[in-house]
């Protein structure tokens, strides 16, 4: 039985959580269909110069830039954000960056290897099943994960609904850059690395973040004698 036809839209919007979901490429539910046949046409291009001469780099250009267009398109105007706000508290470090003990935080959802936070209930729930209910991840309250900073990076465990975890599984420092942290306090860049990092899987109820949970993790970091936070967002 051979598949049904499917238009330009259809097409597009079957990689953003679809038949195809591919988060690499979701941003291309966001264009129209004329931007979607230059992005294909520059794509076919990129690919096609890369079998002559092997440098892929012009195909990470084409995804790079469509990518930007499509969520810069996505947001619009920066003014009507919804989530801009003129008042944002700005707050001065109290101490020199270089005596102060920084803390990490993550919206990458990773935690350590047996301490699994169990989204939604579930068990050792796979990437596919995140991406699969990530309605339901974005109308709860986000889970924080303790990783104390010396985890080896074969204990380290990754896991989004939101977006590709490839590249952040092979190399943890995509988005939990503990190491290089380690390396700014050797240096004396910073004081010292609090011993503990965390993270959270930042596809959640985001009005939950802004009226409980961010402030009592911002208490619980306080108490931790945290003078500033490395905020990592994904």
């Amino acid at each position: 039985m051979e598949p049904p036809l499917q238009t330009a839209d259809e097409l597009r919007r079957s990689f953003s959580y679809g038949s195809r979901s591919n988060l690499n490429v979701k941003f291309l539910k966001d264009l129209d269909d004329a931007e979607f046949g230059d992005f294909l046409e520059e794509l076919f291009a990129a690919t096609s110069a890369t079998a002559d001469d092997g440098d892929a780099g012009r195909v990470t250009d084409v995804m790079f830039r469509w990518q930007v267009q499509a969520y810069a398109g996505h947001l619009g105007d920066p003014a009507d954000f919804p989530h801009r706000h003129e008042d944002t508290p700005i707050a001065t470090l109290s101490k020199p960056l270089s005596e102060s003990r920084v803390a990490l935080l993550t919206s990458s959802g990773h935690f350590v290897d047996g301490n699994d936070p169990e989204p939604l209930g579930v068990v050792n729930m796979t990437q596919a099943e995140a991406e699969a209910r990530i309605g339901e991840f974005l109308r709860e309250a986000p889970t924080l994960s303790a990783i104390p900073i010396d985890t080896p990076a074969e204990e380290l465990c990754v896991r989004h609904g939101g977006y590709p975890i490839d590249s952040v599984a092979e190399d943890h420092q995509v988005a939990l850059p503990l190491g290089h942290l380690a390396d700014l306090a050797a240096e004396g860049v910073i004081g010292e690395l609090a011993p503990t990092a965390y993270s959270f899987v930042g596809a959640a109820a985001q009005a939950r973040i802004r009226k409980s949970v961010g402030p009592a993790w911002a208490e619980q970091l306080a108490d931790e004698q945290v003078d500033a936070v490395l905020l990592v967002p994904v």
